[in-house]
């Protein structure tokens, strides 16, 4: 994604102009610094669709300064919502970030400085300027954005009791689907969107009676459900040819799953919990509690309704943590360079930022510029370096002819 942040405003060039005041002195006020852009974590946003199509994010600049040292109002900051486990990475992969919990915020690109009024630049030996600054242009990054899920809710149930048929038909998720034990052999995710609700559904591998034990895929099932914030239990209506008979009946079924999800994790037994009957097309056995039919749609939008309610509530819930918040280096200082073609080159953000914040059309700005470089040491760092009288200096985007004495 692209994320920019915002301008900064102009200062004003301005000096003052009443009756009976025939020299009034600079006052132009200084420009409004452009807003940042801040990617925070949010337990109710679930995945970062939304960035598929609009992947550009942008801050609001500030404004212009104004006479009688009116200050530019400041830009407002733009706060992107992500999803809880999101990485911000570089363009290279580099890690930045890691979002783990809600409320966790990463400061990606500031907004650009407000350009000072021309009020700013008077002195002893300067008593009218007729310059001001330029607002400075916010940052503007490319960043990688991955998202180690935490599902929502998680499909508990026995083998081909219609969990990938109902995670596939819910949502955008395509598992593998059959009729033979442990078609799932790793839990799929499918982001759910119903009624202003948005989660993640986890289909996970089908759960067998002894699997607190080991027993089939014993603790790789259960070791992907606790991350779930809710439990859903799908009892299958149509289980026989060959099952196990003691796992026939609905109430047969919820006993064994409660009571091995109680002996892996006792807290398990906790977490809300919704118990669904499937396969109620094809259905051989009563259940009292809510049916559905991944074929015939019966019932799925009831579920999914209901279930993004105890999602939205058991987020709601969760305890707040302290934010984790990771901080960049400030850049200092500069340094100079040497590019092929035999040019010299300043980078630094102090350097560059004197060049990019200076009307270079205005001869009493440029000289404010070589006071500064002289000031900041940039005129002895070139001459250590080995610049010559007419060679070309580069400082951002500006190029410059070097002067010996000057800088």
């Amino acid at each position: 994604m692209n994320l920019r942040g915002g301008d900064g405003g102009a200062g004003a060039m301005s000096f003052r102009r009443e009756a009976h005041v025939p020299r009034g002195g600079p006052d132009g006020g200084d420009g409004g610094k452009g807003g940042d852009v801040i990617l925070r974590a949010d337990r109710n946003v679930a995945s970062l669709l939304a960035f598929r199509d609009h992947p550009h994010r942008r801050a609001a600049s500030g404004t212009h300064g104004a006479g009688k040292r009116r200050t530019g109002a400041a830009g407002d900051d733009h706060v992107v919502a992500v999803p809880e486990g999101t990485v911000v990475k570089t363009r290279d992969g580099a890690a930045l970030a890691d979002l783990v919990s809600h409320g966790d915020s990463y400061l990606a690109v500031h907004g650009g400085r407000g350009g000072r009024g021309n009020a700013r630049f008077l002195s002893n030996a300067r008593r009218a300027p007729s310059f001001a600054e330029q607002g400075e242009y916010g940052e503007e990054e490319w960043f990688r954005l991955e998202l180690r899920l935490m599902a929502d809710a998680a499909l508990v149930g026995f083998p081909n009791s219609g969990k990938s048929t109902l995670i596939s038909t819910v949502s955008a998720a395509r598992p593998k689907i059959a009729d033979y034990p442990f078609t799932t052999l790793e839990p799929h995710l499918g982001v759910v969107r119903s009624r202003g609700h948005e989660f993640v559904l986890a289909d996970i591998p089908g759960l067998v009676e002894g699997a607190a034990e080991g027993r089939g895929l014993g603790h790789r099932f259960l070791r992907h459900v606790e991350r779930a914030r809710v439990l859903v239990l799908l009892l299958d209506l149509a289980r026989l040819d060959g099952d196990d008979p003691e796992l026939e009946t609905p109430a047969q079924q919820e006993r064994v799953l409660l009571d091995e999800l109680g002996r892996y994790r006792p807290d398990l037994l906790d977490r809300p919990r919704l118990v669904i009957g499937s396969k109620a097309d094809v259905a051989l056995f009563d259940f009292d509690g809510p049916r559905l039919s991944a074929v015939t749609h019966e019932g799925l939008d009831e579920f999914v309704g209901t279930l993004g309610t105890i999602v939205a509530d058991a987020r709601s819930a969760e305890p707040e943590r302290e934010p984790f918040v990771v901080l960049r280096p400030v850049e200092e200082g500069f340094s100079v360079v040497r590019d092929n073609d035999g040019a010299w080159r300043v980078t630094g953000k102090s350097a560059e930022r004197v060049v990019a914040m200076a009307d270079l059309t205005n001869e009493e700005a440029v000289a404010y510029v070589q006071d500064r470089f002289r000031r900041m040491g940039v005129e002895r760092a070139l001459a250590r370096a080995g610049a010559r009288e007419g060679d070309t200096v580069r400082v951002g985007p500006v190029e410059l002819e070097y002067v010996e004495g000057i800088g």
